[in-house]
């Protein structure tokens, strides 16, 4: 197989088809996984889910930013490649507490855990979810054991400098500033890398989630940064329209601020995340090349 072939991991059909690309149909499992999941449901999925990826591939691209906690069974497959870091590109910490299982907020923590994770960094976040009044909703865990470094803008983290938690909560207040303090302190070495494009202003795509403030270009320095040191990557934030059967996950999703795609903008801004993602993935191949 291939190691820089794609991998379509299908659950909502928001990927379109691309070039040789190796497409796994996983539509049946949308309910269960999408959003969250609990416990139960995850590990009997991923357990299957593992039997049906091949040995070998290049970037997965997983649909909607609402499946990000699939990362988690994706990074565990290249543990054998350990220790490595894990860079995370998302407009949201996803280190957020979820009693009822895992979801794709809550999935940072179980990664930064892992013995074979040297560090993880999520990169460009904008979301409140790391200010002051969402404390008590954070993983403390992989913050304080220095497994774990938060980089936004435009959030106030000086409470976190106050506990002496200023190296895990890196605040700036422009695009540039991020990126370029971000590169200045990279460690070289094997790196993971996850983008979720959430991250991106709306002016670049439009995405089911609230959206933050980066660039394509901001991307594209830090996969160049990254080069012949990638050992595996997942783009997610693909726009796609779904209605939960599950009471919680309506709920859930209606707090977090989701709202209906305009009549008539799907497809078009779907067009434009699969000109993104081809992008991407030729600069992540290259990346690997060089």
């Amino acid at each position: 197989m291939n190691p820089t072939q794609p991998l379509i991991l299908n659950f909502d059909n928001s990927v379109d088809e691309i070039s040789d690309a190796i497409r796994i149909d996983l539509v049946s499992w949308q309910e269960a996984i999408r959003f969250g999941a609990t416990r139960k449901v995850f590990f009997d999925f991923t357990s299957r889910f593992d039997q049906l990826l091949p040995k070998s591939y290049g970037t997965a691209l997983l649909g909607s930013g609402d499946y990000h906690h699939l990362s988690w069974p994706l990074i565990e497959r290249c543990k054998n490649k350990g220790p490595f870091q894990v860079v995370i590109f998302d407009n949201h910490p996803d280190n957020m507490r979820f009693p009822w299982g895992i979801h794709c907020g809550s999935w940072v923590r179980r990664v930064a855990m892992l013995p074979y994770i040297s560090h993880v960094h999520v990169v460009g976040i904008t979301s409140k979810d790391i200010g002051l009044g969402a404390t008590w909703e954070q993983y403390w865990a992989p913050l304080l054991t220095n497994k774990l470094t938060y980089w936004s803008m435009n959030v106030d983290v000086g409470w976190a400098e106050s506990i002496g938690l200023g190296r895990a909560f890196r605040g700036y207040m422009t695009p540039n500033e991020l990126i370029d303090g971000f590169l200045r302190e990279l460690p070289r070495g094997p790196t993971y890398l996850s983008i979720d494009k959430d991250v991106l202003a709306p002016t670049e795509v439009k995405t089911n989630w609230d959206q933050g403030r980066l660039l394509e270009t901001h991307l594209m320095q830090v996969i160049h940064a990254l080069r012949s040191q990638i050992i595996g990557s997942d783009i997610t934030g693909e726009i796609s329209q779904y209605h939960y059967q599950t009471w919680w996950k309506r709920w859930l999703s209606a707090l977090d601020g989701q709202t209906e795609i305009p009549t008539g903008q799907l497809s078009t801004w779907q067009k434009d995340h699969h000109m993104l993602n081809q992008r991407l993935l030729a600069a992540i191949t290259t990346s690997n090349l060089t």
